[in-house]
């Protein structure tokens, strides 16, 4: 990489620190000649001296057009972001400075570039054979739904934003798999300056490894100039794991037909080559396929003629788009995405997203402001960028898919863990994100879960851990599967399913969905009943850190879970059997503070005096009102913890340094004030930004390294949302947009 390509806001705070010990430097040499030289302190010195106040401070000024160049520095940054297959960022301090990679690692290149005044710059991505030099990046900024960059060369500023508008009340936009790139250039020196904009993006798309073989076409869709590739093979939905891409389906590049647009799918050297030399693309499109995507890897690459650009903004927009046809199997039946469940295909597809272009630019940017707006006066400016980088992340790990009557499924992936589908205990984590923007999608994350156990190939008392492996939802594929109890979490997810319809009830104003499924409900509160209060050794939702007997943070979910069912009780007119089960769980936590007691704390385990652990769990205690503990229980964990925060935040328990992102977050919304809070977040968000593991948001990492252990690009980031869902107030404004937008009832098309 050259030594030029540009600036990121770690290497600014740098640069200013070193222009702030210089400029204190020369000020302690002037003082020294002050007192040995007097006529120079009075002339030269004096001059010095202002002249290194007034460099500074210009030097600062142009390294900082933005204020909010400066609060974050990603470990990697979200560009394209929908589902666990159309998944890509940069991983790098500039976007520049590396080939922007799907989660999982692999290259999925992007490259752009620039011509002004006939010179080429490059301000994206890398290639294996020599590009233009870079741009200077002035600007990065990530915000919820869009991700913005700035650039500066030759007199010009370069803004690029990416907006994948995932507008969580509105699942029809939400569910089309469309990413626009706009560009504005603006001329800042005084100058018209002459500007055209090249982009293209790799074969990699498409298939799982460069091995395979590729295709590509020019479909014609009405007004649009469409480029598209596929694999040849086309293998749908028959391979499923972790560290995989999609093979099947179909990338498209979408760009409204105007004057000064073309395009090419080409050798990537041959089209990159052309432009930077010429400023034109071949005449002639590559015709050499099949072919293996790393052969002369073609690129459906697109150029921007702008024109003379002078002072007022120059805009130019694409899309980026994929059709998998068929997203998820779904017990041996293929289900559709949802934004075809009426049986729409890509080119309406693309036709609909060319439509709403401004309108969602429009409220993308509305959404986004009021969010941040939001986030800041919940927790402050660090946990509002530390939501907004976890934003799209805690989407583009599910994928939503349309049953036969068009009910909305939403299916989770564990990245790098296990690529299970449906995980019960990812669900958990990440479920203050849906409570907070749409209970329906919560609901059709839960829904599969309760269809699968209510079935009877699901025979034990507890409920599953997952339905399968990304993406086939055939049955538990987890532990002991469907044929053994031996490394199944029973009290874990069984206290998951039945925290989570409470806090779904509670979010609705009613428990509707609970009662369809109540002899579920009603078992598993049984099973916690008789298992919950001490539990065996066994595995949680932490299964990282191995089998664990007589668990207190277990034990609390079991309990706190019992005092849920005893809220859907009630709710649902059953009183005596609330009553019931609220005394019930009156009298175990009672017990449980007796037992866990540890002094100046409460245990990691009943049976394990000197231990402690971070009771996350417990608030759901505070946010579903259920009161069963006294408030000197989180008042003594959270003192106690304050005595054992490292570096990059609090561990997640005695046994390692190691903790857990989203459980960070929980166990910081237990606190008193807005600065009790904040002093957990502020080592966790130390930790986004100095983590040398550049890769989409871990929720695992150490505390007193910042390396990542396992995990990323997980769901489970959403978990950070949990503070939002404190606010009575703040959680009924938003979720409350979902259930206006609801019309009919969720089960039928919106």
């Amino acid at each position: 990489m050259n030594a030029h390509d540009g600036i990121c806001a770690r290497s600014i705070r740098a640069r200013c620190r070193f222009k702030r010990s210089t400029l204190s430097t020369l000020l302690r040499r002037s003082l020294l000649s002050r007192k040995s030289r007097r006529m120079f302190a009075q002339t030269r010195g004096r001059a010095l001296v202002a002249c290194c106040l007034v460099a500074a401070f210009i030097a600062q000024a142009a390294a900082q057009p933005a204020a909010s160049s400066l609060l974050l520095r990603p470990p990697a940054v979200p560009l394209v972001t929908h589902d666990p297959y159309f998944s890509v960022w940069s991983t790098s301090d500039t976007l520049a400075g590396e080939r922007t990679k799907h989660w999982t690692g692999a290259p999925h290149g992007m490259v752009g570039m620039v011509r002004i005044d006939g010179k080429p710059y490059r301000f994206m991505g890398q290639s294996y054979s020599p590009l233009p030099a870079a741009m200077r990046q002035v600007r990065l900024d990530v915000l919820p739904t869009r991700t913005v960059y700035e650039f500066e060369a030759g007199g010009v500023r370069l803004r690029l934003t990416f907006m994948s508008p995932l507008l969580p009340d509105d699942l029809d936009a939400l569910a089309r798999p469309v990413t626009y790139l706009t560009w504005d250039a603006w001329s800042v020196d005084g100058r018209k300056r002459r500007v055209s904009l090249y982009f293209d993006c790799t074969a990699e798309f498409v298939v799982n490894t460069t091995y395979e073989k590729v295709v590509w076409s020019r479909p014609k869709v009405g007004s649009l100039r469409v480029l598209s590739f596929g694999s040849q093979s086309q293998p749908i939905l028959e391979r499923a794991g972790d560290d995989l891409r999609i093979d099947w389906g179909y990338l498209h590049l979408a760009v409204p037909d105007a004057a000064g647009v073309s395009d090419v799918i080409a050798w990537n050297q041959t089209a990159r080559n052309s432009f930077a030399a010429t400023g034109a693309l071949p005449d002639s499109d590559d015709m050499r396929m099949p072919r293996m995507a790393r052969e002369e890897m073609p690129v459906l690459a697109t150029t921007f003629e702008l024109g003379e650009v002078a002072s007022a903004p120059v805009s130019r927009h694409l899309m980026l788009a994929y059709d998998d046809l068929y997203s998820v199997e779904y017990f041996r039946r293929r289900l559709r995405p949802y934004w075809r469940r009426e049986g729409g295909e890509a080119d309406a597809m693309l036709k609909a997203a060319a439509r709403d272009y401004e309108a969602l630019r429009r409220r993308s940017e509305a959404f986004d402001a009021e969010l941040m707006a939001d986030l800041r006066r919940a927790g402050g400016e660090e946990y509002a960028r530390l939501a907004a980088l976890a934003f799209r992340q805690t989407i583009a790990a599910h994928k939503l898919a349309a049953d036969w009557d068009g009910t909305p499924l939403f299916f989770s992936k564990e990245n790098f863990s296990n690529g299970s589908i449906a995980t019960v205990d990812v669900t958990y984590p990440s479920a203050p994100f849906f409570l907070l923007f749409n209970p329906r999608l919560l609901e059709a994350q839960l829904k599969p879960v309760f269809d699968y156990a209510a079935s009877p190939r699901w025979r034990f008392p507890f409920a599953p851990h997952d339905l399968g492996t990304y993406p086939l939802a055939n049955g538990q594929t987890y532990g002991g599967r469907e044929t053994s109890e031996a490394d199944q979490m029973p009290v874990e997810e069984s206290g998951n399913m039945l925290l989570l319809t409470a806090a779904l009830a509670r979010a609705d104003g009613h428990a509707r969905f609970a009662e369809r499924h109540w002899p579920l409900l009603k078992h598993w509160a049984e099973y916690l009943r008789t298992k919950g209060m001490d539990p065996e050794n066994q595995l949680s939702t932490d299964d990282f850190a191995g089998h664990l007997a007589h668990n207190t943070n277990l034990s609390l979910k079991a309990i706190l879970a019992l005092g849920s069912y005893a809220m859907l009780c009630d709710l649902t007119g059953r009183k005596t059997e609330g009553g019931n089960y609220r005394r019930l769980a009156e009298e175990m936590a009672a017990r449980w503070t007796r037992m866990a007691d540890d002094g100046d704390h409460y245990r990691l385990a009943f049976d394990k005096p000197g231990t402690w652990s971070q009771k996350y769990n417990l608030v759901w205690d505070k946010l579903l009102g259920l009161n069963l503990f006294p408030p000197q229980v989180a008042r003594r964990e959270l003192d106690f913890y304050k005595t054992k925060q490292n570096r990059y935040g609090l561990p997640l328990d005695s046994r390692e340094s190691y903790t857990k992102l989203d459980w960070i977050v929980w166990t910081a919304t237990l606190a008193g004030s807005r600065e009790e809070f904040g002093s957990y977040i502020a080592p966790l968000y130390r930790f986004v930004n100095e983590t040398p593991d550049r890769v989409p948001l871990t929720d695992w990492y150490g505390t007193l390294d910042g390396k990542q252990r396992g995990f990323q690009a997980r769901s489970v980031v959403g978990g950070v949302y949990i503070k939002m869902l404190e606010d009575a107030a703040l959680w009924k404004k938003w979720s409350g947009r979902a259930a206006r937008r609801e019309r009919p009832a969720s089960g039928s098309s919106p």
